[in-house]
C-alpha cells in the first residue's frame, strides 16, 4: 500500500462496514499541555493526541535548549512563543522554511504591548524570533484582529490568568474560528481560570490556574470528517466512530450537520457515533467556513466527487496554513476535471470530477490535502505523494485506510 514516497490506494470496497478508532484531538491536547504547564503541571492528561504536533509540543515545553524548533507546527510555534514569553524564559523560536513564511506579527505585537521583549531575527512579522525577557506587565488591555488566526488569540488567552493584572482582549473586525476560541476558554475554566466574554471583549482575571485531578482528551472531529467523506462515497456503508460526543469542545463537530446535506446520517449513542450512507437530493451546498476552516478541503473534494454545486465563504485563513490550501485545492481538483474559482466573494465548484482514471495527488506538505483527497479511492485508484504528512494530526490514517481499500 505504501512506500517512502507515495501511498497507492486501490479502489475501495463497496458497502463498507467497519469501526475506526480516531486519534485524540490535537487542538484540545495542545491547549491542555500549555494550560497544565502554566498551572503546577500536576494534572494527568489522558488520551493525549499521538499527532506529531502534540508530541513535539510535549518534547519542547520543558526543553532547556536555547533554540526551539517548532518545525511546521503552527500551534506549537504560537503557543510556545506566548508560554516562554509569559514565563520570562529566553528562547530563540524557529521552524521550517514554510513556518518562517507564516505571519506571527499580531502575536508579537500583543506580547510587546504587555511588556515582553521580543525581536525578529530576520524578516519583520515572521519567525525566527528571539524572546529576551518579561520584566513587568505594561498593560492589561490589548486589541487583536479576529480575522487572521484564532491561535494568536488563544495563545494570549492561555497566559492571561498568570499575568499580574490579568488581561482584557478586544477582538477587532470579523472574528473567525470562534469555536476554537471557545474551546480555549472552556479548557482554561476546567483548570480554574475566571473568564468572561461579552460582545467583542474577553476579560481574564489574574487567578492563575488550579489543576484538576485529571483531564481526558476527546477523539478528533476533524479526523472524523474523512470518514464521513468515505461513507458519503460508498453506497450502503456504515462506519462506527467510538468516543465522539454530540456535545463537544470541538467546533468541527459541525461536520455532522454538514454531512446531512451530503448523504450521511449520523446517529449518536453513549458509545460514539454511527455514520450511514443514505439517499438524498443533490441540492446546492452552501456554507460559511469561518468557524471551521479545517473542514473546507474535505467538503470541496466531496462535493466535486458527488457532482454537487458548492458555494463556500470564510476561507481567508486557508492562504496561511501549512500551504496555500486554496491554490492546492485548485491544482489537484483540476486534475480530475473539477474547478474551484472565486466569484463575488464566494468560492464555487460547479464543474465536477469527470475523469475516472488513476491520478497522482500532490500534498504540498499538508496533512489535510492528503486526507481530504484519500476518500476518492472509493471511486477509483489513487496515488498520494508524501504520505508521511498525516503524522501531523492522524499518524495511523493509512493503517485505518487498509479497512477501506481492496
Amino acid at each position: 500500500m505504501t512506500n517512502t514516497n507515495k501511498v497507492i490506494l486501490l479502489k475501495g470496497k463497496k458497502e463498507l462496514k467497519t469501526t475506526v478508532n480516531l486519534p485524540a484531538s490535537k487542538s484540545i491536547s495542545n491547549r491542555a499541555i500549555i494550560v497544565n504547564a502554566l498551572g503546577d503541571g500536576s494534572t494527568p492528561l489522558k488520551n493525549l493526541s499521538s499527532a506529531r504536533d502534540t508530541q513535539l509540543m510535549l518534547s519542547l515545553i520543558n526543553r532547556e535548549d536555547q533554540e526551539i524548533n517548532a518545525m511546521d507546527a503552527g500551534t506549537t510555534m504560537r503557543f510556545l512563543t506566548a508560554y516562554f514569553s509569559s514565563q520570562g524564559i529566553q528562547k530563540k523560536m524557529t521552524g521550517t522554511p514554510r513556518m518562517c513564511k507564516r505571519p506571527i506579527g499580531i502575536l508579537v505585537d500583543a506580547l510587546r504591548q504587555i511588556g515582553v521583549e521580543i525581536n525578529y531575527l530576520k524578516e519583520t512579522g515572521y519567525p525566527p524570533l528571539e524572546i529576551n525577557g518579561f520584566n513587568a506587565q505594561q498593560t492589561n488591555s490589548i486589541e487583536i484582529a479576529g480575522n487572521i488566526s484564532s491561535q494568536f488569540i488563544s495563545a494570549m488567552l492561555m497566559i492571561a490568568p498568570c499575568l499580574p493584572n490579568g488581561l482584557n482582549i478586544t477582538l477587532t473586525g470579523k472574528v473567525g474560528s470562534v469555536p476554537y476560541i471557545q474551546m480555549t476558554l472552556d479548557i482554561m475554566k476546567t483548570f480554574g481560570a475566571s473568564v468572561e466574554w461579552k460582545e467583542n471583549t474577553i476579560k481574564v482575571n489574574p487567578t492563575g490556574y488550579t489543576n484538576p485531578e485529571t483531564f481526558a482528551v476527546e477523539p478528533d472531529w476533524s479526523a472524523a470528517s474523512y470518514w464521513y467523506s468515505i461513507t458519503a462515497l460508498s453506497a450502503g456503508s456504515v462506519v462506527f466512530l467510538p468516543g465522539l460526543k454530540k456535545k463537544s469542545l470541538q467546533g468541527d463537530a459541525v461536520v455532522a450537520k454538514m454531512m446531512e446535506q451530503l448523504g450521511v446520517k449520523t446517529t449518536f449513542t453513549c458509545e460514539g457515533v454511527t455514520l450511514e450512507n443514505v439517499l438524498h437530493q443533490s441540492d446546492p451546498f452552501k456554507w460559511d467556513f469561518t468557524n471551521c476552516p479545517d473542514l473546507a478541503q474535505t467538503i470541496a473534494v466531496l462535493c466535486a466527487a458527488k457532482g454537487i454545486r458548492c458555494e463556500m465563504t470564510g476561507l481567508e485563513s486557508l492562504r496561511i496554513k501549512e500551504t496555500d490550501r486554496i491554490a492546492a485545492l485548485q491544482n489537484e481538483l483540476r486534475k480530475f476535471g473539477a474547478n474551484l474559482y472565486e466569484s463575488g466573494g464566494k468560492w464555487i465548484i460547479d464543474e465536477f470530477i469527470i475523469h475516472r482514471s488513476e491520478k497522482i495527488i500532490n500534498t504540498y506538505e499538508d496533512h489535510r490535502m492528503a486526507m481530504a483527497f484519500a476518500p476518492l479511492c472509493m471511486l477509483y485508484n489513487l496515488e498520494i505523494e508524501e504520505p508521511e504528512v498525516v503524522r501531523k494530526s492522524y499518524p495511523h490514517f493509512w493503517q485505518d485506510m487498509k479497512k477501506v481499500v481492496r
